[in-house]
């Protein structure tokens, strides 16, 4: 007997391989294929999957759910969208390992993207914070040692490289946090303090997770040479002389013409033998904090001293020039479209320009965002729409693409891509513009992930596999979410599973919290 048995679907297995027609049977968390006749089996639930697509449940290679996992268990925006899994500790910006007495400044400067820790609990190590997401969370995690928390660690927010006995100490932090599960290794060089790092000391890090099959994950440097494609090379050098596989985040760039150069790219490093992917995200628009556009050497010994500067003439007069629009947006803050401000004071705001705040105060550029920052305890985001469509349409038919929806999950206009990655490419990519097929959408979403990530129970509908199942309806499935109204869920993704517990059922969430912390060793 069965516990759960999902009828007359017709399944897309996640390989890639063209749909067929099945039923599965689970019982507890495993799933087997059932062919032929399955009228007289047993089960304890029955899901009437006719008319739909039966798929693996999807994975999230880029999410900033950290906190909001912990506070928001149901994860309302994410497992309605068919996301069984996330990849967490994304831009090197994360929370484990470090001590006690440095953790509140680090959730202090990231709370514009991952909110505040739930209160009264606690965690230092990789395996600690770990074990908080076991059974009380909507889906499964995986996670990667971020390069903040490690030098936070070994040496506060210092704007320089590392010294042999500081590297040495993220050395051991790191192949810790392997030991403690953890996949790889995670950097954020344009966010502080990764950005003071030089190459040799991510080198000299990524070589510690290679025994531990992981992988070096990376927000590029994007100020560096050329500013194009320079970031990325550095990248792929830094995995390739510490010998391990690269994964590029968010893998984009909105100049003209830049999706095929950046697909060469990749296409070279492969043939020549590297080990080099990348995901992204469909939306043609950026998401982060805002205090991410005040230069590097003012955010010099963390948040308090970011804060205590910028109260000052003298430092606003030598930034002002150096504050300027990070991708295109034509000079101006125009399509900096403020998503996150968090107290009431300053509410009003979210949904409207860096400029429209600007000119309605009647500040400059520089007072205007030094003042909200102030205000507001660094806790603001945005959202810079200032994507190139042409580019994410052509890099994501890459057959190394995988889809990560680097969602903020924080203030009241999130980017859309928080609330509609997955259902936006099975809708709008995939039925709408004819760019993927099915069967493509489905393997970028579940067995490349897997298969990149080295989970081999999960991302595919195969006998004996782990039940993380999305059903959906291909004719109706699309992301709702946009722009003006950036917090609304998906249609058409009717049921999900996860390890075999049924977590959305008929579009509605069971209340069911199953999640995992899936741990690499």
């Amino acid at each position: 007997m069965f516990d759960i048995l999902v009828k007359d679907g017709r399944i897309i297995d996640g390989t890639g391989r063209p749909s067929y027609k099945a039923n599965i049977g689970i019982q507890g968390d495993t799933l087997t294929i059932l062919r032929g006749d399955s009228t007289s089996l047993a089960s304890g639930q029955v899901i009437d999957a006719s008319g739909c697509i039966v798929a693996p449940g999807f994975i999230d290679m880029h999410s900033h759910s950290d906190l909001a996992l912990l506070t928001e268990p149901r994860h309302i925006a994410k497992i309605s969208q068919g996301v069984t899994t996330e990849a967490l500790g994304m831009d090197g910006l994360s929370y484990a390992p470090i001590s006690q007495e440095k953790l509140g400044g680090l959730i202090q400067y990231l709370v514009a993207v991952n909110g505040h820790a739930p209160p009264g609990i606690q965690w230092s190590s990789v395996k600690e914070f770990l074990d908080l997401f076991d059974n009380r969370t909507s889906c499964n995690v995986v996670y990667f040692v971020p390069h903040a928390a490690l030098r936070i660690e070994a040496m506060g927010w210092e704007a320089r490289p590392a010294n042999p006995n500081e590297l040495k100490k993220m050395q051991q932090l790191v192949e810790q946090g392997m030991k403690d599960g953890a996949f790889g290794f995670s950097t954020g060089l344009t966010y502080f303090p990764g950005t003071y790092s030089d190459t040799n000391e991510l080198i000299e890090i990524a070589r510690k997770v290679r025994p531990y099959g992981g992988i070096y994950i990376t927000h590029s440097r994007y100020y560096l040479g050329d500013q194009l494609l320079d970031p990325f090379k550095e990248a792929i050098s830094i995995g390739e002389k510490a010998g391990v596989p690269i994964q590029l985040s968010h893998f984009h760039n909105p100049v003209d013409g830049m999706g095929k150069q950046m697909v060469e790219l990749i296409n070279h490093g492969q043939n020549n033998g590297i080990d080099v992917s990348f995901d992204q995200y469909p939306y043609p628009a950026a998401s982060t904090l805002l205090l991410s556009l005040v230069p590097a050497w003012a955010h010099a010994g963390g948040p308090n001293a970011l804060l205590s500067r910028i109260k000052t003439r003298d430092v606003r007069e030598q930034i002002k020039d150096n504050i300027t629009p990070q991708w295109g947006g034509g000079g101006d803050f125009q399509d900096y479209i403020l998503s996150r401000i968090a107290s009431g004071k300053n509410k009003e705001w979210e949904g409207r320009s860096i400029s429209d705040l600007a000119n309605s105060k009647r500040k400059s550029i520089v007072d205007t965002i030094c003042d909200l920052l102030i205000e507001e305890n660094l806790d603001v985001a945005f959202v810079a729409r200032t994507g190139n469509i042409e580019n994410i349409s052509t890099i994501l038919q890459h057959p190394s693409q995988m889809f990560g929806s680097d969602g903020l999950l924080t203030g009241g206009k999130p980017n859309p891509r928080s609330y509609g990655t997955f259902p936006y490419a099975l809708g709008q990519l995939v039925r709408e513009q004819n760019i993927l097929s099915l069967e493509d959408a489905v393997k970028k979403m579940s067995s490349i992930p897997a298969k990149r990530l080295g989970l081999k129970d999960r991302g595919a509908i195969e006998d004996g596999m782990k039940a993380d199942i999305v059903v959906f309806n291909p004719d109706t499935v699309r992301a709702m979410s946009t722009f003006e109204n950036p917090k609304q869920l998906p249609v058409g993704i009717n049921h999900v599973l996860v390890n075999g517990r049924i977590v959305i059922y008929k579009g509605e969430h069971t209340g069911d919290l199953p999640g995992r912390s899936l741990r690499k060793n």
